[in-house]
C-alpha cells in the first residue's frame, strides 16, 4: 500500500481523453463533498457558458470541445475535493495540457472563477476558430524518432505531448497527420477523437484573441507546489496569467520530463485525479526507466464512477 512507499505524493490532472458521458452522475448523489464543489464550479462557469454543468453531468452530450473541457475541469476539481475530504493532501500537483487549469485551481494559483474563465473561454475559441482544421494522434515511439520523421512536413505536424519514453502525441494539419500515420508501418498509432490541433502552429491563429479574452485572469501564489509541463519549472503562482494559458495551449506538453523530475526529487506516489486513468501507463514507463519503486493510482474508471470506486482507489 501507499504507506509502504517512502516518498512524496503528486496529484496528476490529465487533458483530453479521460471523459465519458455521465462521469460524475453517481458521485453527485453519493458524495456531498463532490456535489458541493460541483455546485461551486457550476456557479463559476455560469457567466461564461450557455449550458448547465449539472445537466451535462447527469447525461448530456460531450461532443463539443467548449462543453467537454469545462465539464472535465469541473469533475477533476471536484474529485480533488473528495480526495482532500478523505485526508489526502498532495506534496505537488502536475497537469497535462488543459489539466493544468484544474491543477492550478487545486494548487491555489487560480481562483475557481479564473479557472472557469480560462477553461470556458479558451475552449469556446478552439471550437469557433480551430475545430475542423486539425488532427491529433498518439505514436508509440521515442520523441527523438518522432521528431526525425516530422522534419519532412516542415511544421505542418509537430510533437504535441511527450507522455512517456515511447509515448508521444503529434498534432497538425489533417492531411499531414494522415500522411505521417500512413508512413509509420509497424508502429502502434491511434487517432485521437478531436478535430483540432492543440500544441501545434494552428494555435497561433487564436493567440492574440485568446490573450485578450483572458486578460482579466489574476493569478495568486500557490499553496501546493506546481510543476509546469509548459516550462519544466516549479511555479510560484503569479506566472499563471493570460500569456501562460496561451503557451499552455501552444507548446509541447512536457509530461514525461516532468514525471522524471518529480521522481528525481523523491516523489513516489502518483494519483491521477480524473474520471478515467489516461496517464498512468506513461507514468509507469517513466518509473520503470528511472528504476525506482512507486505507487500509481487512478480515481474513477469509465462507467464505474461511484464513491465505492473512489474508496477502492484510495
Amino acid at each position: 500500500g501507499v504507506a509502504d512507499v517512502d516518498g512524496k505524493s503528486v496529484w496528476v490532472f490529465p487533458g483530453q481523453g479521460a471523459q465519458w458521458v455521465g462521469m460524475g452522475r453517481r458521485l453527485l448523489e453519493e458524495s456531498p463533498v463532490f456535489a458541493g464543489r460541483m455546485a461551486e464550479c457550476a456557479a463559476a462557469l455560469e457567466p461564461f457558458v450557455n449550458w448547465s454543468l449539472l445537466e451535462v453531468i447527469r447525461g448530456g452530450d460531450l461532443d463539443r470541445v467548449d462543453v467537454v473541457q469545462p465539464v472535465s475541469w469541473a469533475v477533476m476539481v471536484s474529485l480533488a475535493a473528495v480526495w482532500e475530504s478523505l485526508g489526502l493532501h498532495p506534496d505537488a500537483v502536475v497537469g497535462h495540457s488543459q489539466g493544468e487549469i484544474a491543477a492550478a485551481v487545486v494548487a491555489g494559483g487560480l481562483s475557481l472563477s479564473d479557472g472557469a474563465r480560462v477553461v470556458a473561454l479558451r475552449s469556446r475559441l478552439i471550437g469557433e476558430r480551430l475545430a475542423g482544421l486539425g488532427a491529433m494522434a498518439s505514436v508509440a515511439l521515442p520523441v527523438e524518432q518522432v521528431e526525425e520523421r516530422l522534419a519532412a512536413w516542415g511544421g505542418r505536424v509537430s510533437v504535441a505531448a511527450v507522455n512517456g519514453p515511447t509515448s508521444v502525441v503529434v498534432a497538425g494539419e489533417v492531411g499531414a497527420v494522415e500522411e505521417l500515420l500512413g508512413q509509420l508501418d509497424g508502429v502502434r498509432v491511434r487517432r485521437i477523437a478531436v478535430d483540432y490541433a492543440s500544441h501545434s502552429a494552428q494555435v497561433d491563429q487564436i493567440r492574440e484573441e485568446l490573450a485578450q479574452v483572458l486578460a482579466e485572469v489574476s493569478p495568486r501564489r500557490v499553496r501546493v507546489p506546481m510543476l509546469s509541463t509548459v516550462t519544466g519549472g516549479w511555479l510560484e503562482g503569479p506566472e499563471l496569467d493570460a500569456a501562460y494559458w496561451c503557451e499552455n495551449l501552444r507548446r509541447t506538453v512536457g509530461f514525461a520530463p516532468a514525471v522524471g523530475q518529480l521522481l528525481q526529487q523523491r516523489h513516489r506516489v502518483f494519483v491521477e485525479v480524473s474520471p478515467h486513468p489516461v496517464l498512468t501507463v506513461g507514468i509507469g514507463e517513466c518509473v520503470d526507466e528511472a528504476g525506482v519503486e512507486a505507487v500509481i493510482a487512478g480515481t474513477l474508471r469509465r462507467d464505474d464512477g461511484g464513491l465505492d470506486r473512489m474508496l477502492t482507489s484510495a
